[in-house]
């Protein structure tokens, strides 16, 4: 498992799959290790696929000062990567709030990414608000399973603000295309997976200046990718096209009947669509 040094000298690691030009993948959770990745569907039969740890998860060091958890503390550690590669350029996929990391990133090291994909992103970075009843809105599209009163009920209540850990976990099926055996182990892996202390942290006061951001972003000159899974609650459509109109030159892909993790309710299609922006 290879390792290098950020800056404050925190060991962080990274896996490597398959082979060819290289693509660094952030994860989100926020602060979640990169296993639950997996190889993206099968995109590393395409490019080699570089998966960080961020710091203090998965086989990365937790680092001495823990406010370096914050966001946009953690940019450097995407540069120091990018350095330790040897690479003159990042190809960069991120994943949900790693879209946060990967967004700054890309602000602060413009001329350092090459493409850039988001995929079913968090907007906090942009300063961008999902509504109650826009969540309430696409959960309905979900009226048909059988788990969808339970899980609809819980919503309704978080909505109207108990934030119970319980209504918290009945949301769970509304983040997957198919509420199967698959999905259930892959939301079970989750808990072990995530630092909850870092996770606290990671957008903690100072880490995000929408303001500042939206005007980078409409002058950020590489390719950009943004999808969103239709049925996604996280990453409502509807946003991530309004996301992507922020920027001077992005593409907005919709993944149909696809939830927060496109990669594993259609692979075949989200490859494809990966593959056809990343070359």
């Amino acid at each position: 498992m290879p390792t290098f040094a950020a800056s404050d000298g925190t060991k962080l690691a990274y896996h490597v799959y398959g082979s060819g030009s290289p693509v660094v993948c952030l994860p989100g959770g926020p602060m979640q290790a990169s296993e639950y990745l997996g190889e993206l569907g099968g995109l590393s039969a395409y490019r080699e696929l570089v998966m960080l740890d961020l710091r203090g998860t998965g086989e990365s060091a937790v680092p001495e000062d823990s406010t370096t958890y914050r966001c946009d503390r953690q940019v450097d550690d995407v540069e120091a990567l990018r350095e330790a590669l040897g690479l003159e350029q990042l190809d960069l996929v991120a994943h949900s709030a790693g879209a946060n990391l990967a967004v700054l990133y890309a602000i602060r090291y413009p001329s350092r990414v090459g493409k850039l994909a988001l995929i079913t992103p968090s907007v906090y970075a942009a300063g961008l608000t999902i509504t109650g009843e826009t969540r309430l809105s696409q959960a309905r599209l979900r009226a048909g399973e059988p788990w969808f009163a339970s899980a609809y009920g819980a919503l309704e209540a978080i909505t109207a603000g108990d934030h119970s850990a319980a209504n918290w976990d009945a949301l769970a099926p509304f983040s997957y295309g198919r509420w199967d055996d698959a999905a259930k182990a892959h939301q079970a892996a989750d808990g072990p997976q995530r630092n909850d202390e870092a996770a606290a942290l990671y957008g903690s006061g100072g880490a995000y200046t929408p303001h500042s951001t939206r005007a980078a972003l409409a002058t950020f000159p590489a390719p950009v990718l943004l999808t969103a899974g239709e049925y996604d609650l996280g990453a409502p459509p509807t946003t991530i096209a309004e996301y992507a109109a922020l920027w001077g030159n992005a593409t907005f892909t919709q993944h149909p009947s696809a939830g927060h993790f496109p990669w594993l309710d259609d692979a075949a299609a989200f490859t494809a669509v990966l593959k056809g922006f990343l070359g």
